[in-house]
């Protein structure tokens, strides 16, 4: 408690409190926007915080996080067009509500349930990161070797429709990260003979490509109209609802918190859940996508309370559990935080002022979501033809003030087309980004394990901690392998049966 106070004190000075302000605000935009959203608003972002102290670029940078899950709602439930993915389930409960005259309903019970996930998440962050960085002390580099291990194979074993692709882009990731020097010989890898690549592919203009120039190149193949959005009006929910709605909110809270544990997840899996579930308790499940509170309530309290279960890994461990929050490990890196264990002993400052700046930027979000849910919802009206060039630009300047150099401008550009071309054919990005941040520390503790054990790769396992994680590894990947298989089978069987 007296460190959160401490963090209180930092994040109530007039300078943070304005750059939670902004990070807030800007999330809002970014999840409002369709064809945007956290990840891509986070990484375009990130190169305006190169001047800026630790403290405030962090607490901007988290803002827009938790803010773009905010912020998606809205045009989910007022034009049944989702800001960013995890608002998808919100349009099944949402817009049937807002046909009925209730849009104002289904606002405010998304934003009662999202201020209630997220309080309660951060509160777990406070309460439950210290022991566990505590623990995490304990870890060497078999520990940690083993700990990355599994993070990589719930981000493959959770890809969902193919494995294989999941692994073609975790090696892609893998392959990118070994770009540069080896970090044990010194020897130059995969450089092409160009300087620049000699320290490897800067994080920025790498994530800026592959989530914001190709998002845009695919957003402007759709042809997304503006649909002007109806009133909002009575925010809050009737005398009945209260209790069912309060329910789900609780659910949810507890579910988000520990799908954000989990690596490899992302905040789509909590909501999805927690609409499943909350259709399987409801006492009459044939309201669910007619209009019921519940089903606005639950995916939305689950979504954001996945984001403060997810900064408990980057906190505590140094493993990002999703591609926003490698984003979000790439700016710890950029200004020269290192996530993990020792981050509540050696930068307590920084950690506790975060914390607490969350506390604050979710009591920001709930007074301007509630009464002010109709002008956000006008954003959606700004021409495509406007926004798109605006962000390119931002997105050029930024890569380019990285190194001052014009050869980032072209890395992004080139990461761009490449995320544009694996999105085209379903191979998914996500795995990319996270062995990418991962790789170079993954390599790291091998070869450090290796040095150890006198290159006796079968000794991680002798060890208590690194040998359960990595049989536990195993037998995801076993698993993941099975269902693949088993689902390929029952497709093939169902096109022979037709």
């Amino acid at each position: 408690m007296e460190y959160l106070l401490s963090g209180f004190a930092a994040a109530i000075t007039l300078s943070n409190l304005l750059y939670c302000l902004i990070g807030v605000t800007v999330g809002m935009v970014v999840g409002v926007l369709p064809g945007l959203g956290p990840t891509t608003g986070t990484a375009v972002l990130l190169p305006l915080t190169f001047g800026m102290e630790p403290i405030p670029a962090i607490i901007m940078l988290a803002g827009i996080y938790y803010g773009a899950m905010y912020g998606g709602t809205i045009t989910s439930v007022l034009i049944n067009t989702p800001g960013e993915a995890a608002s998808v389930v919100t349009c099944l409960d949402g817009h049937p509500l807002a046909r009925q005259g209730r849009a104002g309903t289904a606002l405010g019970v998304a934003g009662i349930g999202s201020f209630v996930g997220g309080t309660l998440s951060i509160i777990g962050l406070a309460f439950i990161g210290p022991p566990i960085a505590r623990l995490a002390l304990k870890f060497g580099p078999p520990e940690f070797f083993a700990l990355m291990v599994l993070g990589m194979t719930m981000v493959i074993g959770l890809m969902g429709k193919s494995l294989v692709r999941g692994i073609i882009a975790a090696l892609i990731g893998l392959n990118l990260a070994l770009v540069g020097l080896d970090p044990v010989t010194g020897t130059v890898r995969f450089t092409f003979d160009q300087m620049e690549l000699m320290n490897g592919f800067d994080f920025v203009p790498l994530a800026m490509g592959l989530f914001g120039i190709s998002e845009i190149l695919i957003t402007a193949e759709s042809k997304l109209k503006t649909e002007k959005p109806p009133k909002v009006k009575g925010l809050l929910p009737r005398r009945e609802e209260w209790k069912p709605m309060m329910a789900a909110i609780l659910r949810g809270s507890g579910l988000g918190f520990i799908i954000g544990l989990l690596p490899g997840t992302n905040s789509v899996i909590p909501a999805i859940m927690s609409y499943s579930m909350e259709k399987k308790l409801a006492k009459d499940p044939s309201r669910f996508g007619k209009g019921a509170i519940e089903g606005v309530a639950g995916p939305e309290t689950a979504n954001n309370s996945y984001c403060g279960g997810a900064l408990i890994p980057l906190f505590t461990l140094g493993i990002p559990s999703s591609p926003v929050i490698a984003v979000l490990l790439g700016a710890f890196i950029m200004h020269g935080l290192t996530p993990g264990p020792q981050l509540f002993q050696k930068n307590p400052d920084f950690v506790w002022a975060v914390i607490a700046s969350m506390f604050i930027g979710n009591f920001m979000l709930l007074i301007m979501n509630l009464p002010m849910a109709g002008f956000w919802a006008k954003i959606t009206m700004v021409p495509y033809k406007l926004l798109f060039p605006i962000i390119l630009a931002v997105a050029a300047v930024g890569a380019y003030s990285v190194n001052n150099n014009m050869f980032d401008v072209g890395i992004m550009l080139m990461f761009g087309l490449v995320g544009y071309i694996l999105k085209k054919v379903d191979i998914p990005l996500a795995p990319i980004v996270l062995t990418f941040v991962l790789g170079k520390m993954m390599e790291s503790s091998l070869m450090q394990s290796l040095t150890i054990f006198k290159g006796n790769f079968f000794a991680l396992f002798t060890r208590p901690i690194s040998g359960t994680l990595l049989v536990i590894s195993i037998l995801i990947f076993a698993v993941s392998i099975y269902a693949g298989v088993k689902n390929k089978k029952g497709v093939l069987a169902e096109d022979f049966e037709m």
